[in-house]
């Protein structure tokens, strides 16, 4: 059964912990990650992207799937499935699909449209029993051809979202999507203080959660984030494993070209990141 993130989310805030969102692409995808939670007894919230729900054919495709296989594999941790950065438009098809938690990113437009159009949509979520996720301040990086420059959120224009109601709140702090370059200054601590003064309990959520130090997720974390999403992480040990297989000529013995036998080691590598990540945001138990 899909929960709406909120009740997760207050709880990793109390308990100083963030739960995961683990980007999800296919059937292998959500598997593996689906399977991690359970065996960790940890909440997990499964993020898809406007660009990963069309590759799927359709939100409604990618909701019926996912609320089958927790019935299927039997789950019984805290599951919120959430779109990724969400356009106006986007999160109304999701609401419609069945989508139990939705981010519109408002980021992009001046910021009385965004809070115009995030008021909107936090009715409908109240309504139907959803999560909504605001962004204030675009996120660095390039996801499904949005392109961020990284620039800080102000705290002010954080409280003035904040303040409408969202159940979580995404503020740019110099974070991004993608690998971080070597010159990355690291993630603006001070502004998330700032932040975290001006929008009081409100959960945070940390945006590129791929190569960010193990230091400075825990002290993210300890300023109020409560939810941290990854995505690239689990593209590259996913790419590297079935590299690997390939290489070794393993599709070539026997039926190794099965596709189930080579996407497995794919999907082997993929819990191994979500449950090093879950370990490190200190999730596991937490269900």
């Amino acid at each position: 059964m899909l929960v709406s993130a909120k009740e997760m989310l207050e709880k990793a805030r109390d308990g100083k912990y963030a739960v995961g969102q683990f980007n999800i692409n296919n059937l292998e995808w959500t598997k593996s990650i689906l399977l991690t939670a359970e065996e960790l007894k940890s909440p997990v919230i499964l993020g898809v992207s406007e660009g990963a729900g069309k590759y799927m054919t359709g939100f409604k495709t990618v909701s019926a799937m996912v609320k089958a296989m927790i019935e299927e594999l039997g789950i019984t941790v805290p599951v919120a499935l959430h779109l990724d950065h969400g356009t106006y438009e986007g999160c109304y098809k999701c609401i419609e699909a069945g989508f139990s938690s939705i981010m519109f990113d408002g980021s992009h437009y001046p910021i009385e449209e965004n809070v115009a159009k995030t008021k909107e949509l936090i009715k409908i979520c109240e309504e139907k029993g959803m999560s909504l996720e605001a962004e204030v301040g675009s996120i660095g990086g390039e996801e499904d051809g949005v392109v961020g420059l990284g620039e800080c959120a102000d705290p002010a224009e954080c409280k003035q979202v904040a303040d409408l109601g969202v159940t979580m709140l995404a503020a740019g702090i110099g974070n991004i999507h993608g690998q971080y370059p070597e010159n990355w200054p690291g993630l603006r601590f001070d502004v998330l203080e700032a932040i975290k003064k001006e929008v009081g309990d409100m959960p945070l959520v940390l945006h590129g959660g791929t190569g960010i130090p193990e230091d400075m997720i825990k002290k993210a974390i300890s300023l109020g984030v409560a939810k941290i999403n990854v995505n690239t992480e689990c593209q590259l040990s996913f790419a590297a494993a079935t590299r690997k297989y390939i290489e070794a000529g393993k599709d070539l013995q026997g039926k190794g070209f099965d596709p189930r036998k080579l996407l497995a080691p794919g999907a082997e590598a993929i819990k191994e990141t979500v449950k090093e990540k879950m370990e490190l945001f200190g999730s596991v138990g937490k269900a």
